[in-house]
């Protein structure tokens, strides 16, 4: 017999599919702030208008979401199931002042993030002295295969998983110099695993490069990521991996002895 503990997978008969699509539901509500009619909703999620009206009219009785007109906008109620995740993620509150030592040395932004799914979820940050046209925070979701931190979470995984999620990812040309080809991808993924940083230029936004560094557990496993982003026409790629490589790394170590005494 399993133990409490113990983690089992679950079976099909064993998934909560109107939980599931409503989650499919805040997700999408999440990546539009404008909010979304009924019918565009249940456009982006696959489903039914009776479908997606009921979803949606939970997550207004729940406080989850209101609805203004014909649309429906998320409500800050989220945001406060975030805080209270991250404020029990005591791992970014030690991280915190390392984060803050690259962007003290390199005048630059400084953030953390984590893999969910296709995407990286930003855990922390600590702002530049400089303006940046992306406005990041604690809890933003970027895509994973054309950023710098996304790219060493990637490289931290085995081929298989990480092919299966490449497979899942929706791939845009974000710019003209984004790689599209999974091919491609795979090769920038071997090169980070290879030579333990990422640098992305211009994939995501024209004008926006940034590097990152991975952060190991006890394991060695890959964890989390650290990147500093900056503006393209102030750095080549060699200036920037020369200003602030070595301020990440040694804040990723630093951040790595926190789980050497776990």
């Amino acid at each position: 017999m399993t133990g409490p503990d113990e983690s089992i997978a679950p079976e099909a008969r064993d998934i909560v599919g109107s939980l599931e699509r409503g989650l499919g539901v805040l997700e999408i509500l999440a990546a539009h702030p404008a909010g979304l009619t009924l019918t565009e909703t249940a456009g982006k999620a696959g489903l039914t208008r009776a479908g997606a009206r009921r979803l949606l009219l939970t997550l207004v009785a729940t406080g989850h979401a209101r609805q203004e007109g014909r649309r429906f906008i998320l409500t800050a109620r989220l945001l406060s199931i975030a805080r209270a995740w991250l404020s029990e993620a005591s791992l970014w509150d030690y991280a915190h002042p390392f984060l803050h030592d690259v962007s003290e040395a390199t005048g630059e932004s400084c953030s953390a993030a984590i893999l969910a799914g296709t995407d990286v979820v930003y855990v922390a940050r600590v702002p530049g002295q400089r303006i940046m046209s992306v406005a990041l925070h604690v809890g933003t979701r970027l895509p994973a295969w054309c950023t710098s931190m996304g790219r060493v979470l990637l490289a931290g995984m085995d081929a298989a998983a990480r092919a299966q999620l490449i497979a899942q990812t929706r791939i845009v040309q974000n710019t003209p110099r984004t790689l599209v080809d999974p091919d491609a991808i795979e090769a920038a993924i071997l090169d980070v695993a290879r030579e333990g940083y990422a640098i992305v230029e211009e994939e995501l936004e024209l004008g926006l490069i940034s590097i990152a560094v991975p952060v190991h557990d006890r394991a060695g496993k890959v964890v989390a990521a650290i990147n500093v982003p900056a503006q393209a026409g102030r750095y080549t790629s060699a200036e920037l991996k020369a200003r602030t490589l070595p301020h990440l790394r040694k804040a990723a170590a630093s951040i790595e002895n926190y789980f050497a005494v776990q």
